[in-house]
């Protein structure tokens, strides 16, 4: 697993007895799954009273380390051996390691169904409809006398199989630029394939 420096440093200081001792490692730890598992996890799992005497900044900065070894543990699929291996590297001592590999293998199936549902592409554009409305007025009764549009995109998610509907306004301006952008993106593709 390659994680950034930063999130490195994080582990790094989780693994730390000095900083973190057994209760409040194991705290923080199951506060780290909680928050990546759970959609009304609250903040106040970080204002534990046994976690009152870590720095504040230090503590969220474990926390969101920790989350992100997880999630890229979840979304790299690791085995039991390579997450040691990575924990180790990173100084945990063999219980720590045992409690991090315990919870990760505990949650490991709902962290997968909840990375599987994240998606994996972005919407596709099936549909395309509009409309010319007049602007008389704003609503602080300003005179205006200028057309707007009104485009709507429907939308295909394919990870969810959703059809959203993304709708805004703009001026003739602003859709002859979002048109020529299209036709240029358009031409860029068309490019590209013929190589």
């Amino acid at each position: 697993m390659e994680l950034s420096e930063y999130v490195q440093k994080g582990v790094q200081m989780l693994a730390d007895p000095s900083s973190f001792d057994p209760n409040a490692f194991t705290l923080l730890l199951r506060a780290a799954f909680q928050s990546l598992l759970d959609a009304q996890a609250d903040e106040a799992v970080l204002d534990h009273p046994d976690l009152k005497h870590i720095d504040p900044v230090i503590l969220k900065h474990c926390h969101a380390a920790a989350a992100t070894c997880i999630l890229e543990a979840g979304k790299q699929r690791v085995d039991k051996s390579t997450l040691s291996t990575y924990l180790e590297d990173c100084k945990f001592d063999r219980e720590r390691i045992e409690l991090f590999c315990t919870e990760y293998q505990t949650n490991k199936n709902s962290l997968e169904i909840l990375l599987g549902s994240i998606g994996r592409s972005l919407p596709h554009i099936t549909d395309v409809s509009w409309r010319l409305e007049y602007q008389i007025k704003t609503n602080q009764l300003h005179k205006m006398y200028r057309p707007a549009y009104l485009v709507t995109l429907n939308v295909e998610n394919t990870d969810s199989g959703s059809h959203p509907e993304i709708s805004f306004s703009c001026n003739m301006e602003q859709l002859q630029d979002l048109v020529g952008k299209l036709k240029d993106a358009s031409k860029g593709l068309e490019r590209a394939t013929q190589l």
